[in-house]
């Protein structure tokens, strides 16, 4: 259905070698029909097909190869590398301190001034000497834990990097492993432009949500955004408003950072009022 020619007279694929599904693929991406037609009978009619089968095993192939094309350019978008780093920065950091915690435990039987943590780990990691024999499995599990660790770092500055770039707004209101975070719980920054701002808020905490709904708990007055300073730093009595409030901004960001991708540093601003003066309550309660 191309050069300008009417589909409902030379059918779908138009112009379209039978053989080159590449050229048909952009048909199903890029092509429109304004209504629907006979088109497996166009296609016989046009030559690209000698049967009505033959038509629908070719559509087959061809909408089969148009999926693999928008998932792998999907996959291959800014936000989704954003997704990967974010959610492998977070298993490494989880797995670096479970095991942490088992170096610790196991290194307690060997070496009496055992303690605690990545720090020991790496420390256990580069000793040489005053150990038993039986310490080399532990010494070589702290290892592990440090190339976790370090791996983990990489990936932050990665994340600390890439986000301003993908969505300049979000970073500059949340930072950017918050910003990748919420990109990442929704699966891509088009996803989270399209949230309302009362379920960016709540991100991250389903399960009291979903508790709430049961009517087994209070309705959770924020998700992982508690953990911006204006958040986390508003008294509890107010930390609803301060939630609503960057959760709003948050919003605004997300949908800009989609849409046109411009730096807006008036929300910046706007958000720092609205905190203020929340946060202006508490001071007026104690006077």
């Amino acid at each position: 259905m191309t050069d300008g020619t009417d589909p409902g007279e030379a059918g779908w694929f138009v112009g379209v070698d039978p053989g080159d599904v590449d050229g048909a693929t952009a048909a199903i991406m890029n092509e429109t029909a304004t209504e629907p037609r006979s088109w497996p009978r166009l296609a016989v009619a046009s030559g690209y097909a000698d049967s009505e089968r033959e038509y629908y095993d070719r559509l087959h192939e061809v909408t089969m190869a148009a999926t693999r094309s928008a998932v792998e350019a999907a996959e291959r978008a800014d936000d989704r590398q954003l997704v990967h780093a974010v959610r492998a920065m977070d298993d490494c950091t989880r797995t670096a301190n479970e095991l942490a915690e088992r170096v610790a435990e196991w290194a307690g039987t060997i070496d009496p001034d055992a303690e605690t943590g990545i720090e020991y780990a790496r420390e256990l990691a580069e000793r040489e000497a005053d150990l038993p024999a039986s310490g080399a499995p532990v010494r070589s599990l702290a290892g592990r834990v440090v190339e976790l660790a370090d791996e983990a770092e990489g990936l932050r500055a990665f994340v600390e990097r890439q986000t301003p770039t993908v969505a300049p707004n979000l970073a500059a209101l949340a930072g950017p492993v918050l910003a990748a975070r919420l990109i990442s719980l929704v699966g891509g920054l088009e996803e989270l432009a399209k949230k309302p701002s009362g379920t960016v808020q709540v991100l991250g905490a389903e399960d009291a949500l979903f508790a709430h709904l049961r009517g087994h708990a209070p309705s959770p007055k924020h998700g992982i955004i508690y953990t911006h300073d204006a958040v986390r730093g508003t008294h509890p009595d107010n930390r609803g408003s301060a939630a609503r409030a960057v959760a709003g901004k948050l919003a605004i960001a997300a949908r800009i950072d989609h849409y046109s991708g411009e730096l807006n540093p008036d929300l910046e601003a706007e958000l720092a009022d609205r905190i203020e003066t929340i946060q202006a309550r508490e001071v007026e309660s104690n006077e």
